[in-house]
């Protein structure tokens, strides 16, 4: 297994999966801090080679180091390869990027297609509203 790890100043790391299981891990676990662990979930499930899916892991990555009243530090968001998972594949091969939280029973709740055009703190806004929901 290979990971890749994008470190940003809040407590996500994003993962990218080649034909392993994914995971959470908290960005705290690799700096020594003694941070609280997230308690929100976000799954974006992205396959290699797909441009929507960069440009939309680039923003997140700076939505998630933003500060202020709707900060995400307390949110960890797990990158899903669909070409590691033939049932992930099958439901989202047409659809990437496609962003779901993780609901408190384990569920996933598909979140509104972000527009590759918006800001990075309307992003921010769009993104701790949902988790507020």
């Amino acid at each position: 297994m290979s990971a890749a790890s994008v470190a940003a100043p809040s407590s996500i790391v994003f993962l990218a999966r080649y034909r392993a299981k994914s995971f959470f891990i908290p960005l705290a676990s690799f700096s020594g801090q003694n941070t609280p662990l997230a308690t929100k979930k976000l799954v974006l499930y992205s396959k290699p080679g797909c441009c929507l899916c960069d440009g939309l892991k680039e923003k997140l990555q700076a939505a998630f180091s933003l500060t202020g009243p709707d900060s995400l530090n307390d949110v960890h968001l797990q990158i899903r390869d669909i070409t590691s998972n033939p049932e992930w594949e099958k439901s989202y091969q047409y659809e990437i990027p496609v962003l779901a939280r993780i609901l408190s029973d384990g569920t996933e709740e598909t979140l509104p297609r972000l527009s590759p055009r918006l800001g990075v703190e309307v992003i921010q806004k769009k993104l701790a509203a949902a988790l507020r929901q």
